[in-house]
């Protein structure tokens, strides 16, 4: 079988680059066509030497049609507003759309939704495999402990990241109200400030902490009046959410219309 061709956009940032490099070393795929916004400096380079593996062939373009046109699935995580243009290309060309961006609204939300009925759509806040087994074990613990269990959900990124909470952790709060069986937005408590009274039982809080270069990490907390237990994930590298995407992308070979999520890749349960 054919190496699966493979399309980026924002390739020249943080993640592009790093998926540059994984998808060069992944079997079955190759980067085929890749992107940046017009007037980006890395424009017209190579996308290999942007990531520092050497020239690859692939020129970095300014349109994303072109690279939609040219593969058999994309991969990107960039901005909201971007995202939603993009699906609407995807389902356009009928090419698989893996999704990294978080922040979306309603509205842009809606966009992917509308794309997925017509092409492959893998949307995931996180598309670490250890992270989605966390959220695939977060759901099943808060079944199991129930509501004598008061839930914190802490997550830690890297100074730059502008979103927030994360959209892993809000994965993370809606997989424990899921457990539940709550509505999750009905529960969530997203930032304490001041005299705020005593914790709502039910409640599902957020805790959110910026700095330095990490990754992300991400913790739940299950705390009752006698002991703790407690579920995390520290991701060390991009290395690990660039090879969850490509995976994700190699996943989509031969899949229907539908909007998919990393569990589904994985074959997790929910």
């Amino acid at each position: 079988m054919d190496d699966l061709r493979i399309g980026l956009l924002g390739v020249a940032g943080r993640m592009g680059t790093t998926l540059v490099r994984r998808i060069e070393a992944a079997a079955g795929a190759r980067l085929a066509a890749a992107a940046e916004a017009g007037g980006h400096p890395a424009a017209g380079r190579d996308a290999g030497e942007v990531a520092g593996i050497g020239a690859l062939g692939v020129a970095i373009g300014t349109d994303p049609r072109a690279v939609f046109e040219a593969v058999d699935a994309v991969i990107e995580f960039s901005l909201p507003d971007a995202t939603a243009a993009h699906a609407a290309l995807a389902a356009e060309t009928g090419t698989a759309h893996v999704i990294g961006t978080t922040g979306l609204d309603a509205a842009q939300a809606g966009a992917v939704r509308a794309a997925a009925a017509r092409t492959a759509v893998v949307w995931a806040p996180n598309m670490s495999v250890g992270v989605n087994v966390l959220i695939a074990l977060t759901e099943q613990v808060a079944r199991i402990l129930g509501t004598d269990y008061d839930i914190e959900i802490v997550e830690m990124h890297h100074r730059h990241k502008v979103d927030a909470p994360s959209g892993t952790a809000l994965g993370l709060g809606k997989a424990a109200a899921a457990g539940r069986g709550v509505d999750h937005d009905g529960a969530a408590v997203r930032g304490r400030d001041g005299h705020t009274g005593a914790r709502r039982a039910g409640d599902i809080g957020y805790a959110v902490l910026r700095g330095g270069g990490v990754a992300g990490d991400h913790s739940v907390i299950f705390a009752a009046d006698g002991e703790r237990v407690e579920l995390g994930h520290r991701a060390g590298t991009r290395d690990v959410f660039a090879d969850g995407a490509v995976r994700a992308a190699l996943w989509t070979r031969g899949r229907p219309p539908g909007l998919y999520d990393m569990r589904a890749v994985l074959g997790l349960p929910g």
